[in-house]
């Protein structure tokens, strides 16, 4: 071998040793490793560690993934690209300027928008400093209380410049804790003795499947697919099994999770436990939305307590945070999340109750879903079915908002009218406002207009019409709005909220958007759209995204013209 051959060599050898991307700072690696302690470096605690840094320093800085990447043993790359992925994480590249101290959040989704967020936008940022920064988010899921804003982790309800400047002045920037029914108090209410009569074998798994059967309840979170039968299915699969519980409401209108979490926490906790043990799931795993700051300090606080005194043996019970990312309400999105990766929806088949979580089959359930496990084991199948009108079965929580003068989380017979529940738990309308139309099932559900509200709203019903109810979320409103614009409004948050894989969603909310915005609709090329959308993307997000907009262009054709 030649001298300058030699050479060659050698510099490809130095090369090959030196670490690729930036080298760790030894400060930032000191300082995530005190945040992370003793927890786990594995994979799946990505998101958990990068909410550690961004709690502590109000951002993420280049630094600290080169750092968190070092210790989880992790490529920076994998550490960037989730923890740019999602919209909670404030990533500062070297160079860049941090975001103020204080962040406030305002949300512009559908409710808000109706009751006034653009203008408390603009006055907030006029009247706070500099030291704040004013940010429109989408859905916070308190739309009962519109227009809402987050003063770091608090929410101020029925927000006003003046509201939001106290909260700012007065540094009061910690979610408040609902006053829920405490763990003593429940089990004083003959809580959790079922989860004891399950684990002591008086109860069989096949017993309380056939009663979930034959109650008729369906998934709550928006497919609706039976309760009874994804038990049974799960339950067929080879062990280890396990369950992950979506609580990422994020679709705007929604909000029954969170009025749940914050009413009866354990009712939903020992409605999870046995459906757990009626599939041999071997460990949980609840995926909270981030914005549900207050509804985490109840979990964390619940959990602990049911862990130091046990009603009876539990499984492992794993809280996990999301990061802002609507599409993570989608099941294979939430499952890729609590693997510590990008939210983004997987391919079917396999579907999650064959193999979901980490490869193994998994009993994915909304909260809700399990919320009334409970009461119908206890009170048997036929209380469930006894309720319901215009021929339906069972209870719906409908979550209302808009231009009713109660609006909240109504528990309602399945079937009833959107006319009945305005009048019968809504209080009616609002003073000098008209029942006009409403989104039957949030944001994706479409619109239907004020002389279509005598349809039963339940699964299946509202189909033949192009929408359907999905978490019941409704929102009403008035002839002092457009149903145009709410759809535009609704098609902003779709294009906001695509997690980009597939180009059919990705492009066409973004062009829907810009079609949408136009005085003229170019109604021919928004069907055409349309079709595209909801024939080829991969998931619910690009295929119901359409439905507000084909709403209009059939149901409110005189606002087009």
């Amino acid at each position: 071998m030649s001298g300058k051959e030699t050479e060659v060599s050698k510099a490809r050898t130095l090369k090959i040793g030196k670490p690729k991307g930036r080298s760790v700072d030894p400060v930032a690696l000191a300082e995530v490793r005190e945040l992370l302690g003793n927890e786990s470096r594995a994979r799946d605690m990505l998101i958990e560690h990068l909410h550690k840094i961004q709690d502590k320093f109000g951002y993420i800085s280049s630094k600290h993934i080169a750092a968190l990447a070092s210790e989880m043993k992790l490529s920076q790359v994998e550490v960037y690209e989730v923890a740019t992925f999602y919209h909670h994480f404030d990533v500062i590249k070297e160079g860049q300027i941090p975001p103020p101290p204080l962040t406030v959040r305002v949300c512009e989704s559908i409710s808000c928008a109706m009751a006034g967020a653009h203008d408390l936008i603009n006055a907030l940022k006029k009247g706070l400093g500099d030291g704040v920064r004013i940010q429109p988010v989408p859905c916070v899921g308190r739309c009962q209380h519109a227009p809402v804003a987050v003063v770091g982790q608090n929410p101020i309800d029925h927000a006003s410049l003046q509201s939001v400047s106290a909260a700012v002045e007065s540094k009061q920037t910690d979610a408040p804790v609902a006053d829920y029914l405490s763990y003593e108090a429940y089990q004083a209410g003959g809580g959790y003795q079922l989860y004891q009569a399950c684990i002591a074998g008086k109860r069989t798994p096949e017993e309380l499947i056939t009663i979930m059967e034959n109650s008729g309840l369906r998934g709550l979170g928006g497919a609706g697919f039976p309760v009874g039968r994804k038990w049974r299915i799960v339950s067929q699969q080879p062990a280890p099994r396990l369950m992950a519980v979506n609580i990422d409401e994020g679709e705007p209108g929604t909000f029954k999770d969170r009025h749940y979490l914050e009413l009866d926490p354990h009712r939903f906790l020992e409605g999870m436990l046995i459906a757990a043990w009626a599939v041999g799931a071997s460990e949980i795993y609840i995926y909270l939305r981030d914005e549900y700051a207050g509804c985490r300090k109840i979990l964390q606080r619940e959990l602990d307590n049911l862990r130091q005194a046990p009603p009876a043996p539990l499984p492992p019970i794993h809280l996990r945070r999301g990061a802002g990312a609507y599409i993570c309400g989608e099941e294979s999105a939430m499952i890729e999340s609590i693997e510590g990766k990008r939210g983004m929806p997987r391919l079917r088949p396999p579907f999650v109750a064959q193999v979901g979580l980490f490869g193994r089959p998994t009993l994915e359930h909304n909260m809700e879903s399990v919320y009334w496990v409970r009461d119908i084991v206890e009170k048997g199948p036929e209380w469930f079915t006894s309720f319901g009108r215009n021929g339906r079965k069972g209870l719906r929580s409908f979550s209302v908002s808009g231009r009713v003068k109660k609006p909240g989380v109504h528990l309602a017979p399945a079937g009833i009218t959107v006319r009945e529940l305005i009048d019968e738990y809504c209080g009616g309308m609002q003073d000098g406002h008209e029942f006009y139309g409403y989104f039957p099932g949030g944001a994706s559900g479409g619109i239907l207009p004020a002389s279509m509200g005598d349809i039963p709203l339940d699964f299946d019903t509202l189909n033949p019409y192009g929408c359907f109810i999905g978490s019941a979320a409704i929102i009403v409103f008035s002839q002092h709005d457009k149903a145009r614009d709410l759809a535009l409004n609704a098609m902003q948050f779709f294009e906001d909220e695509s997690c980009g894989q597939c180009t059919p969603c990705r492009v066409g909310t973004a062009k829907a958007v810009q079609l949408m915005k136009k005085p003229q609709w170019d109604q021919p090329l928004l069907e055409e759209l349309s079709g595209t959308m909801m024939d080829a993307s991969i998931c619910g997000l690009g295929q119901a995204a359409p439905n507000p907009l084909r709403s209009v262009m059939k149901y409110f054709p005189d606002e087009l013209k």
